[in-house]
Order: C-alpha cells, then structure tokens, then sequence
C-alpha cells in the first residue's frame, strides 16, 4: 500500500541478527518510543486497579435488534457499545476525564478514546473524537475505517495522537480479565475481557421454579492513576460503566 500523501518515507528496518541459539529483531523508532513511555508510565504512575463483572445480555439484545436494520458490512461490534458505554460513563465521574500535569489536574470538557487494535504485531492505538456525543453509528464507522488503515498502511499519527482515556479489548484472545498500564498524560484506561456464558443465581423476583440461569457477562478492569483519581471516583465511573452496558437502551439517547 503507498504511505498516505504528505507522510514521511517509511525507513527499512535492519534485517535480523541471527546469534547461536537466538535471533535479534531490531526495533523501530516508533516501537522503542512506546517502549520507554510505558516504561515510564508503569514506575511513575501510582497505578490502582477496579474490576467488575458485566451482565451482557441486554446489550446483545439492542445489538441483535439494530443489525437487523444495518447492512451487513456495517454492523455494529460488541466494542463499540462499550466505547460509547465508557463514553458516556464520564456524565458521572467526570473528573475521571482528565490529566496529571505536574503542578496542576487539567479536566477535558470533551472525551477522546483511543481503542488498541491489532495483533500484536503492529499494536496501535487509534482516536475515536468526540466520543462522548457520538453516536453508535459514528463510533463503529471510525473503528472500522481506523482497522482498515492499519491493515492497508494508511493510518496516519493524527489518528493515533492522545485520546483522554483508552480502552484495550482482549476479549478476542478467550482473556478473562486484565490490568492495562495508563498511558501518560491519561489518568485511566479500561481492560475488558472475554465475552463468556455463566451459570448465575436466578433473581429470586422472577416467576420461576429454576434457581440459577445462564447469562453472558465480561470482567472489566479499570486502572487509573492515584494522583488524579481517587478510589470513590474510580469507583463511581466504573458503577456508571456497568450500568449503561446492563441497561444499553441509553446509549441511544
């Protein structure tokens, strides 16, 4: 695929060093960045983790009905709901939307995701803008057009520049549950897990003679850095989070 127009040539990487018993891959100047951001981020960020377990049924209840009326080639994923769903969260934790600048917290009027894609081997982080009054519509369409990107070599830095909160989905690995290093100058970032079936106790208010039921739930982690968010307001984002991802309807308002 050509570079997208106006972007700097693509320098070729020295080809590997084969040693006895090992093979040296070298680096690209994009991946030894990230490596020593990270690096820093994971000493310097006082990190604290919050989990919850999310009941999915609803949701993929609202998914299955919207497809109905989608094209095919346009349906709507398990994780755009739950972009718009930490989106839209942020209407009660606020100041969870937000960065540690040193001598001073800087509070985001407008939130920017950046969603993880990839395999691993060309690991990004693209920006979903304007999250918090987009439509689920708008946030699908931009995930997909970011994948294609990827795929095809046309992603460019001004669609992976820093969001104000990030989302990495590992569910497409059978991942239970993972706590994901905040990215700087973020404060927080979301994990979330597989998509999975349970046997759960039945809602003894329900007029049935069974005591458990099968539902879909997902665990999701949300690390968040101490020095701007505090354990009640990572609490409260995360309890808005599961409620609008167990009460979707919402979303669409």
């Amino acid at each position: 695929a050509e570079p997208p127009e106006g972007a700097p040539p693509a320098v070729p990487l020295p080809p590997p060093v084969f040693g006895d018993g090992h093979t040296d891959y070298p680096l690209t100047a994009d991946a030894t960045v990230l490596a020593a951001r990270l690096a820093a981020s994971k000493s310097a960020v006082p990190h604290y983790y919050l989990t919850v377990d999310v009941r999915l049924d609803s949701l993929l209840a609202l998914r299955k009905r919207l497809n109905g009326v989608v094209p095919a080639d346009e349906q709507l994923t398990l994780n755009d709901f739950l972009i718009k769903a930490a989106a839209s969260a942020m209407r009660s934790a606020p100041a969870a939307n937000a960065s540690w600048m040193d001598t001073f917290v800087r509070l985001y009027d407008d939130v920017h995701i950046n969603v993880a894609i990839g395999q691993g081997d060309g690991l990004v982080a693209p920006l979903i803008r304007n999250a918090n009054s987009a439509g689920l519509k708008s946030i699908s369409d931009s995930v997909r057009s970011h994948q294609s990107g990827l795929e095809d070599g046309t992603l460019s830095p001004e669609e992976c520049a820093a969001g104000t909160f990030t989302i990495v989905n590992l569910g497409q690995y059978g991942i239970k549950s993972a706590a994901a290093i905040v990215r700087e100058p973020q404060a927080c970032v979301l994990a979330i897990g597989a998509a999975e079936e349970r046997v759960v106790p039945r809602d003894p208010t329900e007029d049935n003679d069974s005591i458990y039921e099968h539902a879909t739930y997902l665990t999701a982690t949300l690390s968040c850095d101490h020095r701007v968010i505090d354990g009640a307001v990572g609490a409260q984002w995360l309890a808005a989070f599961k409620g609008l991802a167990e009460g979707p309807e919402s979303l669409l308002l």
